[in-house]
């Protein structure tokens, strides 16, 4: 079956999730160091205030936080983490499938890019997608979200012995006792 955007559909901009847990507060759009300030000069462009936090680093030893980071985030501009600032809610335009426009679309991170593929192999698609849910799966049109995803991947990788994620604080209100703020050596 054929990956394509449902009608009027939105949501992968819009919803953010828990990741890996709640205590790690909502994540943001994965930005690679190379594309952290490209986003934040679209950001100016657009008349936009942006927030974007480290998400992943690493380290040789246990210091207090990491030396390295591998990626940053885009966070929404709600107080609960949601809605990517480069959706266009606020005009009548419209994408091509009918849902809310990216302002950046041609220059999106390749995060974006990668979605709703969240794994090459086997081809695994992300299940909180509208297409998906309707669906099930794709097996076609998706060479260029397999190309951005390995690219992700290529950058992620790392033999350091220490990996941290950074707890963004964000959340629901009726969360907040659960999440935390700031590196979090993984595991």
């Amino acid at each position: 079956m054929e990956f394509s955007c449902i009608k009027d559909c939105s949501q992968c901009c819009i919803e953010r999730e828990y990741y890996p847990n709640k205590k790690f507060g909502k994540i943001g759009v994965l930005i690679l160091p190379e594309e952290k300030e490209k986003i934040e000069d679209l950001a100016k462009i657009n008349g936009l205030e942006i927030s974007v936090l480290p998400r992943i680093g690493i380290s040789e030893n246990g210091e207090s936080s990491p030396t390295k980071i591998l990626a940053y985030q885009l966070m929404g501009i709600e107080s609960n983490g949601n809605t990517c600032p480069f959706l266009d809610t606020k005009t009548s335009d419209r994408s091509p499938h009918g849902g809310f426009p990216c302002k950046i679309y041609n220059k999106r991170p390749l995060a974006c890019m990668t979605y709703p593929l969240i794994e090459s192999e086997p081809i695994t698609l992300d299940q909180k997608c509208k297409f998906c849910k309707e669906h099930g799966t794709a097996d076609k049109n998706l060479n260029s979200e397999i190309e951005s995803l390995l690219k992700i991947k290529t950058k992620m990788t790392t033999d350091a012995p220490l990996i941290w994620r950074y707890a963004t604080g964000i959340g629901e209100e009726s969360d907040t006792s659960q999440i935390k703020t700031g590196w979090i050596l993984e595991e």
